[in-house]
C-alpha cells in the first residue's frame, strides 16, 4: 500500500524504501506495534464472548499443573494474523505473486484453525467432548492447500524460466552445493508434505505459555534472511543458492510475522493472558512451510525448525512405541515439552530452554549457507 502510494506521491520511491531489508525491518516494528495495540481489545472481546479454553490431557498430573489456565481466552492467533496482514499491506509490494499466495496460504489455514478452535470451545455446549475437527478433516484442507500452492508456484516458476527447468524446481540440500531437479509430481509431493508437516508441528508445539510464539519468531528471522537472499541475484549466486526472482518480498511478510509474534508474547508470556490456538499455529506453520517451498529450502526447514521437528517426532515415536510394546511409553508424555514438565522443570524454564535450542538451530541454519 505505502509502496504504491509513494510512487504516486513522489513519482519515485525514496531510496531506503526500495530496499527490501529496510521494509522487512519496518514490518517487524509494525507487526509488533499492531499486536501490542490490538491485543487488549482482542482479549477483552474473547472474554466477553466466553471463548476461553480449559486444557485437558490424557494425564492427570499435567491436568493438575495446567489447572490454573482454565478459561484463559484462546483464538488469540487473530492478533498475530492482524499484525502480519497489516504489516504486509503497509510495506510489501501488493502486486507481487509470492506475497499474494502467501496471504492466501495464511487466510486458508487461519480460517481452518479458527473453525477447529470454535468447534473445540463449543463442543460441550452441543453435548459433545472436547473435539474440534477430526484429523482427517484437517488433513483434507492442508493437503488441498499444498496441491494448490505447488501447482501455482511451479507454474509461475516455469513461466519465468521455461519448462526446461531452473532454480524454481531445484531442491536445495544443506552442506551440498548441488541441488536436485524435481518434476512437478515430486515438487507437489514435497510441497504437500511440507505444508501439512509444518502446520501440524507448530500446532503440537503450542502447549505452553510463549513456547510456539518465541520459537516461531526465531524461525521467522532466518527465513526473512533466506527470502531476501533468494530474491537477490548477486547474493544467491555468491552463496550458490537458487535465485527466485521476486521472492525477496516474502522477507517483508516474514518480518511482519516476527514482529507480530513478539507483540503477541507480550500477552502470551507466563502467565498467559491469551492463547494462540489453532488459529495462529496452523497459519504460521503453514506460511513458514510455504516460504521454504518458494525459496527452495524445504530441507533447511528441518534445521531451522529443529524444535518443531523434535516436538512432532516425539509424538510419532511415542505413539509407535506405545503400539509396538503393548502400552509402554517412551516419554512421560508427548509432545516432548510435557515430558520435561513432568520431570519437574517449571513451565517458564521449559519454555526458555526451548527458545535457546531454537536460537541454536537458527544459528546452525545460517552457518550452513557457507558450509557447502
Amino acid at each position: 500500500m505505502l509502496y504504491n502510494f509513494l510512487d504516486w506521491w513522489f513519482e519515485s520511491r525514496p531510496l531506503a524504501y526500495q530496499n527490501v531489508m529496510f521494509r522487512s525491518a519496518a514490518a517487524v516494528l509494525t507487526g509488533f506495534l499492531i499486536a501490542i495495540i490490538i491485543g487488549p481489545w482482542v482479549i477483552r472481546t474473547l472474554r466477553r464472548l466466553k471463548i476461553g479454553d480449559h486444557p485437558e490431557f490424557d494425564n492427570e498430573e499435567v491436568n493438575r499443573l495446567m489447572s490454573v489456565k482454565g478459561q484463559t481466552p484462546t483464538m488469540g492467533g487473530v492478533i498475530i494474523l492482524f499484525g502480519i496482514f497489516l504489516g504486509t499491506l503497509l510495506w510489501a509490494k501488493l502486486d507481487n505473486f509470492y506475497v499474494n499466495m502467501g496471504m492466501f496460504c495464511m487466510l486458508w489455514l487461519g480460517f481452518l484453525g479458527m473453525a477447529d478452535d470454535y468447534l473445540k470451545l463449543t463442543s460441550a455446549r452441543r453435548g459433545g467432548g472436547r473435539d474440534g475437527l477430526k484429523m482427517w478433516e484437517k488433513m483434507v484442507f492442508q493437503v488441498g492447500l499444498g496441491v494448490i500452492l505447488a501447482y501455482y508456484i511451479f507454474k509461475h516458476g516455469a513461466a519465468n524460466w521455461g519448462l526446461g527447468g531452473g532454480p524454481f524446481n531445484h531442491l536445495t540440500i544443506p552442506f551440498y552445493k548441488y541441488g536436485l531437479t524435481l518434476s512437478i509430481g515430486w515438487f507437489s509431493f514435497i510441497a504437500v508434505l511440507v505444508i501439512t508437516g509444518t502446520s501440524n508441528a507448530v500446532n503440537l508445539t503450542d502447549g505452553m505459555d510463549g513456547l510456539a510464539g518465541g520459537c516461531m519468531a526465531m524461525v521467522g528471522v532466518v527465513f526473512m534472511v533466506l527470502a531476501s537472499l533468494a530474491g537477490t541475484k548477486e547474493m544467491a549466486q555468491y552463496l550458490l543458492l537458487p535465485y527466485i526472482p521476486e521472492s525477496d518480498e516474502l522477507a517483508v511478510m516474514c518480518g511482519a510475522l516476527v514482529g507480530s509474534c513478539l507483540g503477541f508474547l507480550w500477552y502470551n508470556s507466563h502467565p498467559a493472558a491469551v492463547f494462540m490456538g489453532d488459529t495462529g499455529s496452523l497459519a504460521m506453520g503453514g506460511f513458514i512451510g510455504y516460504v521454504a517451498i518458494v525459496t527452495r529450502h524445504e530441507l533447511m526447514l528441518l534445521i531451522v525448525g529443529g524444535v518443531f521437528v523434535a516436538e512432532a517426532m516425539s509424538v510419532i515415536l511415542q505413539v509407535s512405541y506405545f503400539k509396538l510394546t503393548g502400552g509402554k511409553r517412551l516419554f512421560r508424555m508427548s509432545p516432548i515439552h510435557h515430558h520435561f514438565h513432568l520431570k519437574g522443570w517449571p513451565e517458564p524454564k521449559v519454555v526458555v530452554r526451548f527458545w535457546l535450542a531454537s536460537a541454536i538451530f537458527a544459528v546452525l541454519a545460517i552457518i550452513t549457507l557457507k558450509l557447502r
